[in-house]
């Protein structure tokens, strides 16, 4: 907590945070927090849930914390925000995805008074209810606006919410506002790929009503067969029938094209919260270096003590690497080297040569190892800049004095 405490005086007022999580798989089968969960790599291991607040203003990792393998994002908001508390972080906008979009935490923001942005599910009451009062529509919905630059449409809507608090008290939302967005060539996609999946279900349903095949678990049938309604003998399990779920397709195609974002506690318009929503992509490449460049794509411990230290050391890890890709990102260098990988490695040839009893020697640094320091401010250590100044005594002259001379000079 000190440490966190540490990363969240950094942070500047109304500093953009992300907060999201990854599933690592892990090795060790002792560990506490191990489950089982949603494997995403479909690997026979248990998993941990690592989850992390990065700041897209900073553009730093903030804090993190782990969780079980099968704990859902949304009920781990409640643990995050204790620790946020905790640790000082103060007037700061958090950023999440549609995972922590839930009754329990829209309550949970109001209650607190946090400004949020976060994606919300198009099958979200308030959602159903705005596409629903579009109306029938050709191209596009008559009451939405284009945006030329990002080519969607959109509509703001004002929400009023009020949560009852402690007693016969009540808290009313600040600035609840839900964001629509159309998006045509997308609604184009998402109705093919409906057209293709009832296409495709309705003729493997079809082939097994026809060779009387056994089904298998209830599950894997609503799975499978999401927009049929399949019934089939209870003791065999061999389909009887088949017919398709009017109501569950009409659905589908009436919310295609659609998404949505929702704030509270800002003054933002639909399309700033949308482009402030599309920063939280850093995080997701910030999850890809997680696993790509500090190789950490796995848990691999077998104690609780080796696990906390890793997680120690990795977060630590990625505070470096996240600057270093920052200022590669920000400066020259993004001209001169394909990625920030490739900057550690220039610089790896320098080396410290060490002789027992002697002077240490420092080997030179030549070529874009001085780019290098002149973005990240180092300074070259005396004597290994490819400039050399003459250190021989002048001799006095009658006149003015010249000026030293250096190696280009010669």
């Amino acid at each position: 907590m000190d440490l966190l405490g540490l990363r969240a005086a950094r942070l500047g007022k109304e500093e953009l945070c992300a907060v999201d999580s990854t599933s690592r798989s892990a090795y060790g089968n002792s560990l506490v927090d191990i489950r089982w969960g949603r494997n995403k790599e479909h690997l026979p291991l248990a998993q941990t849930t690592e989850v992390v607040v990065y700041t897209l203003s900073s553009h730093m990792p903030a804090y993190y914390r782990t969780f079980s393998g099968n704990m859902p994002d949304s009920r781990s908001l409640g643990a995050i925000f204790a620790d946020l508390d905790h640790a000082g972080f103060k007037d700061v906008v958090f950023i999440t995805d549609r995972a922590y979009d839930t009754l329990r935490n829209l309550e949970k923001y109001i209650l607190r008074g946090q400004p949020m942005v976060w994606c919300a599910k198009t099958g979200q009451k308030e959602v159903i209810k705005a596409i629903r009062g579009l109306g029938e529509f050709g191209a596009r919905p008559d009451e939405m606006v284009v945006d030329p630059d990002a080519k969607i449409y959109y509509k703001q809507y004002d929400i009023d919410y009020v949560v009852e608090s402690t007693g016969q008290s009540a808290k009313a939302s600040d600035r609840l506002k839900l964001n629509l967005y159309f998006d045509p060539v997308r609604r184009g996609l998402e109705l093919m790929e409906l057209d293709i999946a009832l296409s495709i279900q309705e003729k493997a349903l079809g082939g097994l009503l026809k060779n009387r095949s056994v089904l298998e678990d209830a599950a894997a049938i609503k799975r499978d067969y999401c927009y049929y309604k399949v019934t089939y003998d209870p003791i065999t399990r061999v389909i009887t029938s088949f017919t398709l779920n009017e109501k569950k397709v009409t659905k589908a195609r009436s919310l295609s094209g659609f998404f949505s974002i929702m704030t509270h506690g800002l003054d933002f318009d639909a399309m700033n919260a949308f482009r402030t929503y599309c920063l939280r992509d850093e995080q997701e490449k910030y999850f890809q270096q997680m696993k790509d460049q500090v190789v950490a794509d796995r848990q691999r411990n077998w104690s609780e003590e080796g696990k906390t230290g890793r997680l120690f050391i990795l977060f630590v890890s990625l505070v470096l690497t996240s600057y270093v890709r920052y200022i590669w990102k920000s400066t020259d260098l993004y001209d001169l080297f394909y990625s920030s990988l490739d900057v550690v490695d220039d610089m790896r040839p320098i080396r410290l040569i060490e002789h027992t009893n002697r002077v240490k020697v420092i080997t030179p640094f030549v070529g874009t190892q001085v780019d290098i320091c002149e973005a990240f401010g180092f300074e070259i250590p005396e004597g290994c800049a490819p400039v050399y100044t003459s250190r021989q005594k002048p001799k006095r002259k009658r006149g003015r004095p010249s000026g030293r001379i250096v190696e280009r000079d010669l």
